[in-house]
């Protein structure tokens, strides 16, 4: 189940959001302080915080770059009585995901928390990886052992369509339609030179000719 952390020193605050968030389905805890804060997120299985500026001891700016300075990436939107840009600025700077001034409308901060775990979803998918060979879907860059490899973007197209469905017989019929956008032409050999082409590059134990059919990553 999707946790939530929730951190601020109003307890009719902390209260009316986690109604909220339960009533959504969503798991929670909550703190009070920027101390107790840092200890809860950095326990993990936390997926998402939701982070007042204005807390006792230490404030959220300092807990936010405290956590990503750490390397915890969980999405983090944060609530401000402040409503200068300054402050905006500043909380998107030290990391924040999301900025909500109060008060705030409760359906509102429902669907910031909805997108920003879509957004944390598409992420986590971001790179495929099967044995040696990773593809990362957002900078376009491939590798094979750590290495990086240089795709055309047909190859890299057709490397991830393979990767998307490891062991699974992809026909030459599929791989036109989803690659190239094209209606099967049986007088075609493009599918066959681009699977050479990676053979070369990702290695050719990698992608298996099923005779009759197409091929296969194995």
């Amino acid at each position: 189940m999707t946790r939530i952390l929730v951190v601020d020193d109003e307890p009719h605050i902390v209260s009316l959001i986690e109604r909220a968030l339960h009533s959504e389905g969503y798991d929670t805890a909550s703190a009070a302080d920027g101390p107790q804060a840092l200890d809860l997120a950095q326990e993990g299985g936390i997926d998402l915080l939701i982070l007042d500026v204005g807390l006792p001891t230490l404030d959220g700016f300092e807990v936010l770059r405290t956590l990503r300075s750490a390397g915890h990436r969980m999405p983090v939107i944060m609530l401000t009585a402040r409503t200068s840009t300054r402050d905006t600025v500043d909380g998107l700077d030290a990391g924040a995901s999301d900025y909500m001034p109060k008060p705030f409308s409760v359906a509102e901060l429902l669907a910031r928390v909805r997108s920003r775990l879509r957004d944390r979803a598409e992420a986590t998918e971001a790179v495929l990886t099967h044995a040696d060979v990773s593809l990362d879907l957002l900078s376009r860059r491939a590798s094979v052992a750590d290495e990086h490899v240089e795709l055309s973007a047909r190859e890299f197209a057709l490397a991830e369509q393979f990767l998307r469905h490891p062991g699974r017989v992809l026909t030459r019929e599929m791989l036109l339609s989803r690659v190239w956008g094209m209606d099967f032409d049986p007088g075609s050999n493009v599918v066959d030179v681009y699977v050479r082409y990676l053979r070369t590059k990702l290695g050719s134990a990698h992608i298996v000719t099923v005779r009759g059919e197409g091929y296969r990553w194995d």
